[in-house]
């Protein structure tokens, strides 16, 4: 079996302890290829070549924004043209049906080419400033970071790298990459694309290997200059710890636990629709996963009643055939999302659907749960109150506007939500109650490039993709230009 090596410096080099790592295919448990093992050594050395070619040569952010751009748009073109190969990785890798790794490749291509187009766009400002100092003109000019320390899931292996790359790359940074040990297959394919495209020795590298030595490391290094990272709050936790020592630049999207509010006089078949979408998509292993449904009582048990019978004709199987839904990612997962299942069980709510492994036929081997609905829910049980990041669903009941609002807000997280009802006005009054940073209005789940992403409370701070995302990877320099020919006296004046 070929090792997939790690890439420093433009050049694909083993762990330096030459250690390496099985990759396991979700859907039967098998080894599918071993990555090399890196540790905190591998990432000084990937963080040295990075930082060397920004401060040092510098080629990548001197370059012209045009000349950034076409290199961007090449990244694109290649990624288009191994699309299939790109999508079917990303399945034998996580496990989720071809058909969505196939929606990920697409967006992560129109990621790269709309960063593409991005930087080229007006940008900074011009001040009216005061005379007290004579006559003066101030701007302020966009500047990369620096060295950017990049640390991403295992939930969209290739979509999450490049909401991070393209934006990075488009701003002149240079990159220390470290993808989930469990799905690094389609970063090594990108990383290949990325060498392909010519950029200069260093400006992209990427490290393989433990959040808890590579991750670490990149988070703690002095060398770096910002760390972005999506993940689970509780590490999102320890990695702004690390970063505080030379106060680098942090931005976290973390974990969510978001409220998909219900109200009677909303389509029902279309909010069932869109309430399996949140939570089911992805084998419902979304950060922004619409886990807490918050239904009006009046209607709860025939939504209830219909959930459970789409939920219960799912199909699940390996993601090459396109089931409804593929496996969780990792037997240790797995177990996770069954432990949270039992627990449940044992608190007293209800369930409806689900709520146990399945192994049948050819799913005996993977780590498949079935599509699972928890109905008679209250806010202090586990199931409401922590993060599942699997298929299984809470119901939750409010007869007033205000209750359901409460209910939404009940939550330590903050990253998405979203409003069903016919009555527009109120979806707008409880949309802007919600305190999240992604909302929608009578469906679940879209996401674009062209818009921010981010959350409030514990999912984290800063914000990906759009303008904002742009931003992100850059700082603001001021100037401030004397125009006069002359000094204006001010001491003397004094």
């Amino acid at each position: 079996m070929v090792i997939k090596n790690n890439y420093i410096n433009g050049e694909w080099v083993p762990a330096l302890s030459g250690k390496t790592r099985k990759v396991i295919n979700p859907a039967n448990g098998e080894v599918i290829a071993e990555t090399a093992e890196g540790n905190a050594e591998d990432a000084v050395l990937a963080i040295g070549a990075a930082r060397k070619a920004f401060y040092g040569k510098g080629e990548w952010r001197r370059m012209s924004a045009q000349s950034r751009s076409d290199i961007l748009l090449k990244i694109a073109d290649e990624m288009d043209a191994r699309r299939d190969e790109l999508a079917r990785t990303d399945t034998l890798d996580n496990g989720k049906p071809l058909r969505e790794a196939e929606g990920d490749i697409d967006d992560a291509i129109h990621c790269f080419r709309y960063y593409a187009g991005m930087i080229k766009a007006p940008y900074g400002g011009v001040y009216d400033v005061s005379d007290a100092f004579g006559p003066m003109h101030s701007y302020t000019i966009h500047e990369p970071v620096g060295v950017c320390g990049q640390i991403t899931p295992w939930n969209y292996p290739l979509l999450m790298a490049v909401w991070k790359i393209a934006p990075a790359l488009a701003a002149g940074n240079s990159i220390v990459f470290k993808p989930s040990s469990l799905t690094p297959l389609s970063s090594v394919l990108l990383f290949e694309i990325l060498d392909h495209a010519g950029l200069p020795k260093g400006t992209v590298n990427l490290v393989m290997g433990s959040g808890a030595l590579v991750g670490r490391e990149i988070a703690k290094n002095h060398d770096v200059d910002m760390v972005t990272f999506t993940g689970s709050t509780q590490v999102g936790r320890e990695i702004a710890k690390a970063a505080v020592g030379n106060l680098k630049k942090v931005g976290l999207e973390l974990g969510g636990k978001s409220p998909n509010v219900i109200f009677a006089d909303a389509d029902l078949e279309g909010a069932v629709e869109w309430a399996m979408i949140g939570i089911f998509f992805n084998q419902g292993e979304v950060c922004s996963a619409g886990s807490r449904i918050i239904i009006e009582e009046s209607i709860k048990d025939k939504f209830v009643a219909r959930l459970a019978e789409r939920g219960n004709g799912m199909t699940l199987g390996n993601g090459l055939d396109n089931p409804d839904m593929g496996p969780l990612v990792s037997e240790e997962h797995m177990n996770t999302v069954l432990h949270y299942i039992e627990t449940a069980k044992k608190e007293g709510a209800v369930c409806v659907c689900g709520g146990y492994r399945y192994t049948e036929r050819e799913c005996a081997a993977g780590y498949y749960v079935r599509p699972t609905v928890f109905d008679n829910c209250t806010p202090d049980m586990t199931i409401v109150k922590e993060e599942v990041f699997g298929p299984v669903v809470t119901i939750q009941t409010f007869k007033t506007e205000e209750e359901a609002v409460n209910l939404a807000n009940d939550t330590i997280y903050g990253l998405a939500g979203a409003v069903f009802t016919a009555d527009g006005a109120r979806a707008l009054r409880v949309v802007k109650e919600i305190r999240a940073g992604i909302t929608w209005i009578n469906c679940y789940n879209p996401t674009f490039n062209e818009a921010p992403w981010g959350g409030y409370k514990m999912s984290g701070y800063g914000r990906e993709l759009g303008i904002h995302g742009l931003e992100e990877y850059q700082e603001i320099k001021q100037v401030n230009i004397n125009l006069s020919p002359g000094t204006i006296g001010w001491y003397e004046e004094r």
